[in-house]
């Protein structure tokens, strides 16, 4: 990967060559970033590009940082030039009216009006639902974290393509305390649980498409091991844990799973099972993503 730094951008390459051109949007502020990075070696964009090359050998990925004050501002006909928008978690609160949500939730709109087929996770599906006149709140009475557990689809969600090959009821990784409280016009509801009622959704709005989940598919068990361990005081002032002990047992499974998803015992401990821990399993909304629209989409293009 070659990634632009923050607020630079660069035109989508011509070479034919290339399988695809995504653009990565980093949620994230330059802080968060490098809190990330110290943290887990890679900020969300990082992760989130690092996922995507793996998925897809031969991909062209830029990074692009809107929340950052120097940002440079792209209008829609430039984010055109992509065959998908990628928006990353981050710890961003999209009802707080700081600069740095109004100008993600600028992007985000430029995105629905460049026709770009667009995907987020987590803080990526809030910007998105905001940016098509939605709402997000914080969350009532706890947060979800480490694993959102039986995800099952909706009537809609059921013979919708994002979720094709997931079983009636999945796990998910999963680490938040906001969600999304009411989705926009011209949205469908495709998957909830007992948690969060809105998991996973389609939005259409200004001529875009824009699909997201509410956990988070791009990242592996040991990834999220590193956000309970971060979020450890949070996590036992919300009751999931009786001390930071507790949230520390819970990550070193999450470690031993990320190194031996076969590990029965593991799985059986965790109480998941081998969609959680299968790799292709837990990626299979990005995977759908792009086969249904990414692909006509390039194909067209």
């Amino acid at each position: 990967m070659h990634p632009i730094a923050a607020g630079a951008f660069s035109l989508r390459p011509n070479e034919r060559s290339v399988l695809y051109h995504f653009l990565v949007a980093e949620s994230e502020t330059p802080d968060e970033r490098a809190a990330r990075r110290h943290h887990a070696g890679r900020s969300a964009g990082e992760s989130y590009a690092a996922t995507l090359e793996k998925m897809n050998p031969g991909v062209a990925i830029t990074r692009v940082a809107p929340a950052d004050a120097e940002a440079e501002v792209l209008p829609p006909h430039a984010i055109a030039r992509y065959d998908a928008v990628f928006v990353t978690g981050s710890p961003l609160h999209v009802y707080d009216d700081t600069p740095e949500v109004r100008r993600q939730l600028a992007f985000m709109r430029a995105v629905y009006a460049s026709g770009t087929p667009a995907f987020g996770s987590c803080a990526g599906l809030q910007l998105a639902v905001v940016a098509a006149g939605g709402r997000v709140r914080k969350m009532p009475e706890r947060i979800e974290a480490g694993i959102a557990r039986r995800i099952t689809a909706t009537d809609a969600g059921r013979d919708h393509p994002l979720l094709a090959g997931r079983a009636s009821a999945w796990d998910a990784p999963a680490i938040h305390g906001d969600e999304v409280e009411d989705l926009p016009a011209g949205a469908t509801l495709l998957a909830g649980n007992a948690v969060t009622r809105i998991q996973a959704a389609e939005i259409r709005h200004d001529g875009g498409i824009f699909w997201g989940v509410q956990y988070h598919p791009e990242l592996s068990p040991g990834e999220i091991a590193v956000a309970l361990r971060r979020q450890a005081d949070d996590l036992v002032a919300a009751g999931l844990a009786h001390d930071a002990a507790g949230v520390e047992r819970r990550a070193a499974l999450l470690d031993a799973l990320h190194d031996a998803p076969d590990d029965r015992a593991l799985l059986w401990e965790l109480g998941v099972d081998r969609q959680f821990a299968d790799e292709a399993h837990r990626r299979i909304e990005i995977a759908n993503f792009i086969a249904t629209l990414v692909a006509p989409h390039r194909r067209a293009a």
